[in-house]
């Protein structure tokens, strides 16, 4: 998923790199079976904990709260709370789970996945949860028919199911069946691919591949305001989004997991990070996003958790690893950046460390290759021009433009948007790339018009960031490079056979260590051709209220406020 952090990022999935790592599917064992929930642990202090109350959460005003199109983590984040999609990853055990339903099982060839839901579950409205409202689900992500598309445009997110069978179909609007996607009991959902898939059940944890109940259609407009969810909490009865305002959650007492803790969440939407930080030192939020000036100051004050996930009165400032990659993409159709060594010299020229120190006070950790350290299968240095060389900078910019006194006789135009922070991450990369003798100019439109720009391959070089939809090596190396991905996430322009071969084969590969091996094989081809150039992996920046007695924020930045206690 394009990068959205409080504003929308490039690309469609971003994952912000994790210092956890991600434990991989166990394939020909696929039968993920529900394990006995159990309590959550406290704080480790003798604080007690109140039963109830409310959270004040901020977020930025939503893209979506539907789940047929959760597109950034703003939306996503209300909807994770209403609604449980089949699977769950749980970063805490590092591995993937059932959650909608008890179990799984692959078949050998990994293009069919059979489901068995749990039994009992009800939505928030009292109908109870099937198979069929999975299929619904699924099928108004992609149908252009479907009620809500009609109502409020295509989904932007209904390439998570392109591998399902009855896709293009589908999506073209030349069939109302989501053919690879049936209900032989109201407590089956059996899903064929096109092709293998081993890492499938990781896609059926992304938040948007929820169930819907028949209200979705029936009413789009009310749900697409008021979503029926299946989660531990629902809407407030008789409130709705009220766009720009705030959203309000109260617990759904019939869940069928453990119930939550706290009565309800109010979902506070502010304009920026800065504004909300206000605030939240007003006593206003109990949880905010720490402007970057603000970082130092806020560590003193509230202390760093000790996991960097976990808030609790030893410590509320959250500095964990995310699973995403900021990164500069190359226009790889067009001089200069049609020559693999001139973008080798640029990458080798940028001083990473200086703007993890300098602009982010070594909250974010230089990237020395697009997979970040939390996915399985990352590899320290994996791409060796994602490194900081001046002196073999400038031998691979001479191969391509040798230095005539302090200049090279070359320039290129960065574009990116200003707000957010980048203006300074792009002034510290000009600087840079002037020392060795490359001419700059800004081309720094609003964030709409930048998309507009990549998406029509109208620009040399930009700023983007990509944060993973689901922990594996697959959803940056296929969304971001493989040819499929053309005039889609793969804005570089980037296309080789080989690469293309490799993902594609290691997605058939039942056996973990095998199927890493092999993407780690394409992952080190992208890197020695350099597409794209890796600068930083992101990490939490939030902090919470003295009321917060347990909370959990996942390296996705999902918050697990079902689980969340207020102190007394």
């Amino acid at each position: 998923m394009t990068e959205m952090k409080n504003q929308p990022v490039v690309g469609r999935r971003a994952f912000v790199g994790g210092t956890l790592a991600a434990s991989s599917l166990a394939f020909l064992a696929a039968c993920g079976k529900k394990e006995a929930q159990t309590p959550a642990a406290g704080s480790g202090d003798g604080t007690a904990a109140a039963e109830g109350g409310t959270l004040n959460y901020y977020i930025n005003n939503p893209v979506c709260i539907d789940p047929y199109n959760v597109q950034e983590d703003q939306g996503t984040q209300v909807e994770f709370q209403l609604f449980d999609s089949l699977m769950k990853f749980d970063f805490e055990a590092n591995e993937l789970k059932p959650l909608a339903c008890e179990s799984y099982e692959a078949s050998d060839d990994a293009k069919t996945f059979t489901f068995h839901l749990i039994e009992g579950a009800t939505f928030h409205n009292g109908d109870p949860v099937t198979a069929a409202d999975f299929k619904r689900g699924w099928t108004r992500l992609v149908s252009p028919k479907s009620a809500v598309q009609v109502e409020y445009g295509p989904s932007q997110i209904a390439y998570h199911l392109s591998m399902v069978k009855g896709y293009s179909e589908l999506a073209a609007g030349d069939a109302d069946d989501f053919a690879g996607v049936t209900c032989p009991d109201d407590n089956t959902l059996v899903v064929e691919l096109t092709a293998a898939y081993a890492d499938f059940p990781y896609v059926c944890s992304h938040p948007a591949l929820a169930p819907v109940p028949e209200a979705a259609e029936s009413d789009a407009k009310n749900f697409y305001l008021a979503p029926i969810g299946n989660g531990a909490f629902m809407m407030k009865p008789d409130t709705k989004w009220e766009d720009g305002q705030y959203i309000d959650l109260v617990r759904f007492d019939d869940y069928h997991g453990d119930k939550a803790k706290i009565d309800g969440i109010h979902f506070g939407v502010q304009k920026d990070i800065e504004t909300a930080y206000k605030e939240f030192q007003a006593g206003n939020f109990d949880v905010a996003d720490v402007p970057t000036a603000q970082i130092d100051a806020a560590k003193k004050e509230y202390g760093t958790s000790e996991d960097g996930y976990t808030m609790n009165d030893k410590g509320r400032m959250l500095l964990g690893a995310e699973p995403s990659t900021y990164y500069l993409v190359c226009n790889t159709t067009i001089e200069p950046f049609n020559n693999a060594d001139f973008r080798k010299g640029v990458s080798l020229a940028i001083n990473r460390e200086a703007i993890c120190e300098s602009i982010f006070k070594g909250t974010r950790t230089p990237a020395d290759g697009i997979v970040p350290p939390g996915i399985d299968g990352y590899k320290e240095g994996a791409w060796e021009f994602s490194a900081y060389d001046v002196d073999k900078a400038n031998e691979y910019l001479d191969k391509v433009a040798p230095m005539n006194g302090d200049s090279r006789g070359i320039s290129m135009v960065l574009s990116y948007n200003q707000d957010g922070g980048h203006k300074e991450i792009m002034e510290s990369v000009i600087g840079d790339l002037a020392k060795v003798g490359i001419e700059v100019t800004s081309d720094t439109p609003e964030w709409s018009a930048l998309l507009s720009k990549y998406d029509n391959m109208d620009f040399q070089i930009g700023r983007l960031g990509w944060v993973a939809d689901y922990p594996i090596m697959d959803n940056f190396l296929y969304p971001l490079f493989h040819s499929d991905s053309l005039g889609g996430d793969n804005k570089s322009g980037y296309s080789n056979a080989e690469v293309d071969k490799m993902i594609m084969d290691a997605r058939g590969i039942t056996d973990d260590a095998t199927r890493i091996a092999k993407m780690q094989e394409a992952d080190a081809l992208i890197g020695a051709d350099l597409p794209v150039i890796p600068l930083m992996f992101y990490t939490h920046t939030l902090v919470g209220s003295s009321r917060i007695k347990n909370l959990y924020i996942d390296p996705q930045k999902k918050a697990y406020l079902g689980r969340a206690e207020l102190s007394a």
